[in-house]
């Protein structure tokens, strides 16, 4: 079946619906239904082949291409979000409660009013939400998010001087492991191996693959290697220039060029 790839914000992850019967094309804006209500998103992907079996429950329609009032009404409650989002710190302050509210979000048809926000703990933020709501007649929720989410949502420069890979194209946190670090030769030192979240690089994760199809023709480290200068002990390899350094018993060092075969 043909579905449609949208994204309700640039970072965001995709989300697909059926095309509803409207002619749909890249960098469109429209209305979709959610679980939360009306969404306006924008359109990432207006044609993607997938099989119908592989889908766990059914796409709903996209509802129609969004017009220039659609355009002005999520502007506004852009606008508005953000007016929502200093209330709630304010009022956070007031009750001394130890979170920090990163966002807000109003869906499109102002059914909710959302904000993510950190905290070391569990909040009772059952006042918060009395507070907001008397100034907001509409549901309110409050997502407790972990510190990669956080990372994503402010973003940033990682240590490879880059923007972050989760504000930029990642779309989903995959599980990082430390023995990626290790089948990739990195220090285990928490500075070179972890990111601005203070958890694991996540290009850990999406480089181990390469690495390990690299390698799988290339000796190990810690095996011996007959050499010009005799059997040495491998103690590093270069992957990508697959070349291995070898000490031998005077400790002296030598970096050979490793055949294809």
């Amino acid at each position: 079946m043909i579905v449609v790839g949208v994204k309700f914000n640039s970072n965001g992850r995709v989300y697909y619906f059926t095309p509803g019967g409207c002619n749909i094309e890249k960098d469109m804006d429209v209305i979709v239904e959610t679980e939360k209500g009306m969404q306006y998103a924008t359109v990432v992907n207006p044609s993607k082949d997938i099989d119908e079996k592989s889908i766990g429950v059914p796409l709903k329609p996209i509802i129609r291409i969004a017009t220039e009032a659609d355009c002005k009404q999520h502007q506004k409650n852009i606008k508005e979000s953000k007016k929502a989002l200093e209330l709630a710190r304010k009022y956070v302050d007031e009750l001394a409660l130890d979170m920090r509210l990163l966002d807000a979000a109003f869906t499109f048809d102002r059914n909710q009013l959302l904000f993510n926000f950190v905290a070391d703990g569990r909040i009772d933020f059952r006042e918060l939400v009395k507070k907001i709501a008397q100034n907001y007649h509409t549901r309110i929720e409050l997502r407790q998010i972990g510190v990669r989410d956080k990372a994503k949502e402010i973003g940033g420069l990682g240590p490879c001087g880059r923007f972050l890979c989760c504000s930029s194209f990642l779309t989903d946190f995959n599980s990082v492991s430390i023995n990626m670090a290790k089948n990739q030769f990195i220090a285990l030192n928490p500075t070179k191996i972890n990111g601005s979240c203070g958890r694991l690089l996540c290009c850990l994760n999406y480089e181990d693959e390469l690495y390990t199809e690299m390698k799988k023709d290339l000796p190990s480290v810690g095996t011996y290697l007959d050499t010009v200068d005799g059997k040495g002990k491998i103690i590093s390899l270069d992957v990508f220039a697959r070349k291995a350094t070898v000490e031998f018993k005077d400790h002296h060092t030598l970096t050979v060029e490793l055949d294809e075969d």
